[in-house]
């Protein structure tokens, strides 16, 4: 598995300076979970690059709702469009693939330098098709036809209705970021999605080496059960959730089922923490940095908490392949009254709604500002 170590400290030609540094030497990949037209434009994110080992980055519909609705970053571009009759959904995915095109071009270097292990971007379908699978499956093509990069991941939830259009887009040659995971439960789910989707190009005679990351999110456990378990385990359900997934993570990894398939050439879907940013303002605002350290995966942190661990994070040990003590502390969560199983479904139900909501706030700021642009004309 040597294919999927990146930021080797003996291969770095600067000497190592902070903690980004550091757990990229470490062997996990670094990814920014933002997008502004700004941060590209201004050299902000090449810097991140530069300076703090980024490697790529995520988006989803709360972070461009947040981007366009409160700069005038994107007036100038949304003029533009709506005078060649752009609106609604068509305009922002226009904006979106403006900014993510730009931001591979950033990374290709690296994604070329790994081989297509990292340096990537992600584009979201639309959140109101988390329940369709022909729609999702169809919108995922398209998108990624349309922003012509290898290296940029289309954004499809896991939900039981997602996950056959996952199979379906990895069949098509479609790079796919599985999004919305919440448990070991849901990330074997979508880890067998994207195996069948890998073994099925095998049998057609097509190349299995289409990339994929699942996105199992880490800090919404916590506050889902703030207040609701005794203190010596708030902040520590989301750890234990990622722990397990670690541990099936590396059991995929080791299975039969995959060794077959990466003689055939597949490569790894490669695990990815997300959510990642502190949502306790009395815990550490780098807990789940600090505390994620594992070689072959990816965590994607927001831009504060990138900073905070650039500035005053440690690099803790690095997960236990086996889980470590991962079990034990789901037991005492589960005698404490949490139902795991159903906390998931509940928190991925949520995260759908969550980005919907956020989809149509978009849409909506896009609809108030096409309106205000057209009177200010």
């Amino acid at each position: 598995m040597s294919h999927l170590l990146v930021g080797r400290a003996e291969d770095a030609e600067e000497p190592i300076v902070n903690a980004t540094q550091k757990l990229r030497a470490a062997g996990q990949s670094l990814w920014l979970d933002n997008i502004t037209r700004k941060l590209v434009e201004s050299g902000t994110l090449a810097r991140y690059a530069r300076e703090l080992s980024i490697t790529g980055l995520t988006s989803n519909p709360t972070i461009f709702d947040h981007a366009i609705s409160k700069s005038q970053d994107y007036d100038g571009a949304i003029r533009d469009k709506v005078k060649a009759g752009r609106a609604g959904e068509a305009l922002f995915f226009e904006l979106a693939i403006e900014d993510l095109t730009r931001a591979a071009d950033l990374f290709r270097p690296i994604h070329d330098a790994t081989d297509g292990v990292d340096g990537w971007v992600s584009l979201e379908v639309s959140p109101l098709l988390a329940y369709d699978t022909a729609k999702t499956i169809a919108q995922a093509k398209e998108l990624h036809a349309r922003a012509g990069r290898p290296n940029l991941f289309i954004k499809i939830p896991g939900t039981p209705q997602g996950l056959p259009a996952i199979e379906e887009a990895i069949f098509a040659g479609v790079p796919i970021n599985v999004t919305l995971l919440f448990s070991r439960g849901h990330y074997v789910a979508a880890a067998d999605a994207y195996l069948r989707g890998v073994e099925r190009r095998i049998a057609a005679g097509l190349s299995p080496n289409v990339r994929s990351v699942a996105s199992i999110f880490i800090s919404r456990w916590d506050k889902a059960v703030a207040g609701g378990v005794p203190r010596e385990l708030h902040d520590r359900l989301g750890i234990a959730i990622a722990m397990r997934a670690y541990r099936a993570y590396r059991n995929v990894l080791d299975s039969d089922r995959f060794q077959r398939l990466a003689n055939a050439g597949a490569r790894p879907q490669r695990l990815l923490f997300a959510s990642t940013g502190t949502k306790d303002p009395e815990a550490s605002d780098v807990l789940y940095v600090k505390s994620l350290a594992a070689p072959n995966t990816i965590n994607t942190m927001p831009e504060a908490t990138l900073l905070a661990f650039a500035d005053h994070g440690e690099v803790g040990p690095p997960l236990a392949t086996d889980g470590g003590d991962a079990d034990e502390q789901l037991a005492r969560f589960a005698r404490a009254g949490v139902d795991v199983s159903a906390l998931a479904a509940q928190l991925q139900s949520e995260g759908a709604k969550s980005f919907a909501d956020s989809w149509n706030d978009l849409l909506a700021s896009i609809a108030s500002k096409c309106e205000a642009l057209n009177k200010g004309k």
